[in-house]
């Protein structure tokens, strides 16, 4: 596959024009807007007013918190430790959080909580692949590509405000 093999739409949000791009009808990235613009697109890549149907109705049915779990095609390239990481991304349940270190422990990497962070900010599908899930060990809201006031955003969207956000160690899901 080529650059120019890759297809792209921009879907209209909440929170801006979302950038999704792909092939095949298989969705591979998602970007958020940058400074209130639209990201742009790969100048190699085809615009496709059509593409990603199911993606962005799973979008839409997301942002008007009728669907909890993306259940869209998708394809991830990574390291298999970023691979691993997303996966986990994946699991944690909508309305809840989980901390750097949880997923360490889940990938199999105990002492490995600034690598999950690493391959959190790499994650090309966020909200997709929930990487705004992830906080800090002490709850804080630590780091994320479309920044903390997005990230708050999302979280808040799904239920979760700082204040309710307790030890992410306790909230006793199993993802």
């Amino acid at each position: 596959m080529t650059e120019q093999d890759i297809c792209y739409c921009y879907h209209d949000s909440p929170i801006g024009a979302l950038l999704l791009s792909g092939s095949e009808g298989c969705i591979h990235a998602l970007a958020f807007p940058q400074d209130g613009e639209r990201t742009l697109a790969d100048g190699r890549w085809r615009m496709d007013l059509g593409a990603f149907a199911e993606a962005r109705r799973e979008l839409d049915a997301y942002f008007e918190k009728a669907l909890q779990r993306f259940t869209v095609p998708y394809l991830l390239k990574g390291s298999p430790f970023q691979l691993a990481v997303w996966r986990a991304l994946s699991a944690i349940p909508y309305g809840t959080v989980a901390s750097y270190g949880d997923i360490a422990g889940r990938v199999g990497k105990p002492k490995g909580a600034q690598a999950v962070g690493m391959a959190n900010h790499a994650n090309p599908l966020p909200i997709i692949v929930p990487c705004h899930r992830v906080i800090g060990a002490d709850g804080s809201l630590v780091g994320f590509g479309g920044g903390l006031e997005l990230k708050t955003w999302l979280l808040a969207h799904e239920g979760i405000t700082p204040g309710n956000i307790c030890n992410p160690g306790q909230l006793g899901f199993d993802f």
